[in-house]
């Protein structure tokens, strides 16, 4: 799936600053994002809101790892945990804990070989 980038054609930090409204670190609510953290849309983009926002959105129509959806968009973890924080405080979107393995078999290699090629893709 090929989604257009969003972005302003800033220089990074002045286009990062822009993009968080200044704000650095996301609320108390998503601090608990990492990169393996699964993303889901629960609306769809609406007129008049961020362009990065709408990108989410759309990216998010199936479940995607924080990680990829950052190589997604170009954004570093911390701009975008930001962003996604954001939707997640208005009930846009949904944050799930990756899918653990079950019992004695560890954790899913399939799951940890995705998130290694998004982290890849940073």
């Amino acid at each position: 799936m090929t989604e257009p980038q969003a972005g302003s054609g800033l220089p990074g930090l002045e286009r990062y600053y822009i993009l968080t409204r200044g704000r650095s670190a996301p609320t108390a609510d998503a601090s608990t994002l990492d990169v393996a953290t699964l993303i889901v849309a629960r609306s769809t983009p609406e007129p008049g809101t961020q362009p990065e926002h709408d990108a989410i959105l759309r990216w998010c129509r199936d479940p995607l790892s924080v990680a990829e959806l950052g190589a997604h968009l170009g954004l570093p973890f911390n701009i975008l945990s930001v962003l996604v924080a954001d939707l997640l405080n208005t009930g846009r979107v949904e944050a799930r804990d990756p899918i653990a393995g079950t019992g004695d078999h560890g954790p899913d290699l399939a799951l940890l070989e995705e998130v290694l090629s998004g982290l890849q893709r940073l």
